[in-house]
């Protein structure tokens, strides 16, 4: 993880030395659906529809008109149900296991041209901030957050901060209008809690990663 944050670091470093024209920066607003898993946490494990939304700011690397810093300030939806579709009729099929978040990402981005209507590719680290959690008809107890945290069979408190990296690519209508296509990892841990409770699941005791693949559509003003 230190390696992670340290490479991360460096990159906005040399990002941020660069030729950087935020006289120029452009905003917007962004909305999208997203489609969520977590590796290694609930059992049964299936997706979670929900959605984001938030503000952007566009600011420009160099003159081409090409490459760009994005910025964002989303509300986005994750965490995951259990909605197998080996496990129906099973104990926490109908469980959700909701997290919500304050998410910023930042992305390195470029258009394939300088043309008005383009394709673009993005990437970049994106760090979430949990503001709500909800858990309803778990399979197990120990996936409740109710109660008290030291006790064990209360540990399914979602971390209050998770970092990650996504990377994506869309298409770009007179640099205006704009659809993407993004996919997430959070690479620390979702639920560090669960690892405590080694009689649930076979894989209780591995890492447990946050997934996200999500379609947004962002309009950015003049």
């Amino acid at each position: 993880m230190k390696k992670i944050l340290l490479s991360s670091a460096l990159l906005m470093s040399m990002m941020f030395s660069a030729q950087i024209d935020f006289s120029s920066t452009r905003f917007g607003l962004t909305v999208g659906g997203n489609y969520s898993r977590v590796k290694n946490a609930h059992n049964p494990s299936g997706p979670r529809y929900t959605m984001q939304a938030g503000f952007l700011a566009l600011t420009p690397i160099g003159v081409d008109d090409q490459f760009y810093i994005q910025t964002e300030l989303t509300y986005f939806g994750a965490g995951e149900t259990g909605k197998d579709k080996f496990a129906k009729g099973s104990p926490g099929y109908k469980a959700v296991y909701a997290n919500s978040y304050l998410s910023i990402p930042i992305s390195f981005k470029g258009y394939f041209s300088e043309a008005e209507s383009e394709f673009f590719a993005f990437g970049g680290p994106r760090f979430n901030f949990l503001v709500g959690q909800k858990v309803t008809n778990p399979a197990e107890p120990g996936y409740s957050v109710e109660g008290d945290p030291n006790v064990p069979g209360f540990n399914g408190k979602a971390n209050g901060f998770n970092f990650g990296i996504g990377v994506g690519m869309g298409f770009s209508y007179k640099r205006q209008l704009e659809f993407s296509v993004r996919y997430d990892m959070v690479l620390s841990n979702t639920y560090k809690g669960l690892m405590k409770e080694p009689g649930l699941d076979e894989n209780i005791e591995k890492k447990k990663s946050e997934q996200v693949i999500s379609i947004s559509l962002s309009y950015i003003f003049e």
